[in-house]
């Protein structure tokens, strides 16, 4: 998915300040999901909210797309007309286009129309340069969502959105997508916000993470990642997700 807003070419601020958001049952019972969550996105970061399931951080990148009005808050992009694309846990691709076909439905209809190499790097930053004129029937789950990442890239956007992109993965193919993101995140210096439940992930990825918990839920941490990136492995990562779960066992599992 991606709403085409500004030019797309430098990273976006966001705000988001969610004061109350509630669902309604069919008997017209009231569950508060959200209560007094509020950060902040600094151009270019890495950020990634983590959580038990059923907290409320999907719920949250809804509000954050729009896709969910019905909040008390705001959500404050910067520059006000960015650009924002979103992977989801499915690939929701048409099986009736190719693949090249679907990544190119991102684009804003003037872009649609191929031209000489331009999509040729994302295609062979995610292995897909061979397989563009196939259709998702065709495809393993893996490679479908590389083609959902390839579509949220291709309109160079300025804030992505992730929803547990690699659930449901095996490890090795999901290794290999972290990669394939943080290449093309730190060529493209989009400023990233991913869900996942996953600890071990979120800290090998971000540069911060949001912990949320509670029902109401709310932000429980906000903690930066203190390893450099070609650290973050073996003991040095046991240790931090060790100590972040003695800070916050009811959030992180050791």
């Amino acid at each position: 998915m991606s709403t085409a807003g500004g030019p797309g070419r430098s990273p976006g601020r966001l705000d988001v300040r969610i004061d109350h958001k509630a669902f309604r049952s069919a008997d017209g019972a009231e569950s508060e999901v959200l209560r007094g969550l509020a950060f902040a996105l600094a151009p270019g970061s890495f950020t990634c909210l983590i959580g038990p399931s059923g907290c409320g951080k999907t719920t949250t990148l809804r509000i954050i797309l729009g896709l969910d009005r019905d909040f008390a808050g705001a959500v404050t992009p910067e520059p006000p007309g960015l650009r924002m694309a979103a992977v989801f846990q499915e690939p929701r691709l048409l099986p009736w286009r190719t693949v090249e076909q679907n990544v190119r439905l991102a684009l804003p209809p003037q872009e649609r129309i191929p031209a000489a190499g331009d999509l040729d790097r994302l295609f062979a930053v995610l292995g897909l340069a061979e397989l563009r004129q196939r259709y998702p029937g065709e495809l393993s789950l893996g490679l479908e969502r590389r083609v959902a990442l390839a579509r949220a890239f291709a309109v160079m956007p300025d804030l992505l959105l992730l929803d547990e992109p690699f659930v449901s993965l095996d490890e090795h193919t999901a290794d290999r997508l972290r990669a394939h993101l943080l290449e093309l995140w730190q060529a493209q210096s989009a400023t990233v916000l991913m869900v996942t439940h996953n600890v071990r992930e979120a800290a090998r990825l971000a540069d911060r993470l949001l912990l949320l918990n509670g029902r109401p839920a709310r932000l429980v941490g906000d903690v930066a990642v203190p390893l450099p990136r070609g650290a973050r492995s073996g003991d040095a990562l046991g240790r931090f997700l060790a100590t972040l779960a003695r800070e916050h066992p009811e959030t992180v599992l050791a």
